[in-house]
């Protein structure tokens, strides 16, 4: 295989990005994120206060270990955002 690269996919087709609604507002996804990575991606690092002392939280572990990045997901609450894949036209919305 001269200049081919092994890795090349042969007729892949990556589907197309999509939009999720956070708090009324319209996030890019790319099929596969979940839903902290899309809003990582769109450059929102924290989406939640504690309930004590108002800290602010978003992503920390990443991997469904802590309960940073609680969201609501389609009136689904206490969902993990790490955990959660985003769906076409969820609605995602925080505290």
């Amino acid at each position: 295989m001269t200049g081919a690269s092994p890795y090349r996919l042969v007729g892949a087709r990556p589907e197309p990005e999509f939009e999720m609604r956070v708090d009324g507002r319209p996030v890019p996804v790319v099929p596969g994120q979940t839903v902290g990575a899309a809003l990582h991606a769109a450059g929102i690092r924290t989406w939640r206060t504690t309930r004590f002392d108002g800290r602010r939280r978003g992503l920390f572990c990443g991997i469904g270990v802590c309960f940073d990045c609680l969201v609501t997901v389609n009136g689904e609450e206490n969902l993990r955002a790490c955990l959660t894949e985003a769906r076409p036209g969820d609605e995602v919305t925080t505290s």
